[in-house]
């Protein structure tokens, strides 16, 4: 809304200090600052009308005991203080628009069971994220392929040089359980104040740098032998617009916590990680940005699917999610948890983003 009314005061009016309203830059900080005090300012308002939480089955028990009783869901306010920051920030196509439509759907799916007196159980929620990401995927590959000059769709992969054309058919596969292991993975590691917030925290600021720094720049991506994104600095805006609001959702969630995101946030943040992620061309970059939250929760839903469907056992004396065997096994604090799980996050973020853009 801001962009086109940048450029609507400018040709009808020619007022010239609206071109600032049409600078990225601008709307970056323009959609990190307005995210980040709407979720610090107006969020402890809703506190009362959110559901509370009930404790978690599989959780460790001080941690499921710290949580009880704790607003829950928060996701619901700061993921549509997102839409609306995204609404107001960021020249949307068509692309654009279904990633923020499908962030609160999803965030819409995890509430509903957040605020449901009984769970809805694994099952349903692993069928209803796979829905939405399938459909998600296949949209995608709709818009890149009407916008690509010959029709196909490629990835980048590192240390390859040329981008590698996809057919659908491995492009929905790809796409579908990237986005589903993102959802759930992350939904996984929302397990101690401040852990996945912080973890998301990092995985947004690099995308963030990804599309406005590097694919949104046609000399630098032509640089780094990557494709050039045009849309790239509109997706540094909603990157950055999900940014500020998660700080000001933790602000309120470090430890100790007065309010939790519930599967609201979690499922939605997972989501709007792995649809950037396809975004940037490369499946490989969730690696650099979630490697610490694919192996705290993804290990554990290999763990539980090998003994549940197939009567295989691995990692017995290890409890998963991760970030409870370091607690329970290793005495960590939810504070030693916390940084140290970001300090290995910032180290593989550097690395292999290193890698994957200069060795080509």
């Amino acid at each position: 809304m801001l962009w086109y009314l940048g450029r609507y005061l400018q040709d009808a009016f020619d007022f010239g200090p609206a071109r600032l309203l049409q600078s990225y830059a601008v709307l970056i900080s323009v959609s990190l600052y307005l995210g980040f005090f709407c979720a610090l300012k107006l969020l402890p308002k809703f506190y009362n009308l959110l559901p509370h939480d009930r404790g978690r089955e599989f959780a460790l028990a001080s941690t499921s005991e710290a949580a009880k009783g704790k607003p829950t869901g928060a996701g619901v306010v700061f993921i549509s203080f997102f839409v609306l920051v995204c609404l107001l920030c960021v020249p949307m196509t068509g692309l654009e628009l279904a990633a923020v439509a499908f962030t609160w759907l999803t965030m819409l799916s995890g509430f509903l069971d957040d605020r449901s007196v009984t769970s809805w159980g694994e099952y349903l929620k692993g069928a209803l994220d796979l829905i939405l990401s399938a459909a998600f995927t296949a949209i995608m590959y709709y818009f890149l392929s009407k916008f690509s000059e010959d029709g196909a769709v490629r990835f980048w992969f590192p240390f390859v040089t040329n981008p590698v054309a996809i057919p659908f058919w491995l492009y929905m596969i790809v796409g579908t359980v990237l986005l589903w292991t993102s959802i759930n993975t992350t939904n996984c590691t929302d397990g101690v104040d401040g852990l996945s917030s912080t973890l998301i925290l990092v995985a947004l600021m690099a995308l963030g740098i990804i599309f406005y720094v590097v694919l949104g720049h046609v000399d630098i991506a032509k640089y780094l032998l990557v494709p050039h994104l045009k849309t790239g600095a509109a997706w540094g805006i909603m990157t950055f617009a999900m940014a500020g609001t998660l700080m000001g959702y933790l602000w309120h969630n470090a430890f100790p916590s007065s309010v939790l995101m519930g599967d609201a946030g979690s499922r939605a943040l997972g989501f709007f990680i792995g649809a950037c992620v396809l975004v940037t061309g490369n499946p490989f970059i969730l690696i650099a940005t979630s490697l610490v939250i694919l192996l705290n929760g993804g290990t554990g839903l290999i763990k539980v699917a090998l003994l549940r469907f197939f009567k295989i056992k691995i990692f017995s004396n290890v409890r998963f999610p991760l970030h409870d065997h370091v607690r329970k096994n290793l005495g960590w604090s939810p504070t030693q948890v916390l940084l140290k799980f970001l300090i290995i996050q910032l180290l593989v973020t550097i690395f292999t983003l290193g890698i994957f853009f200069k060795i080509r």
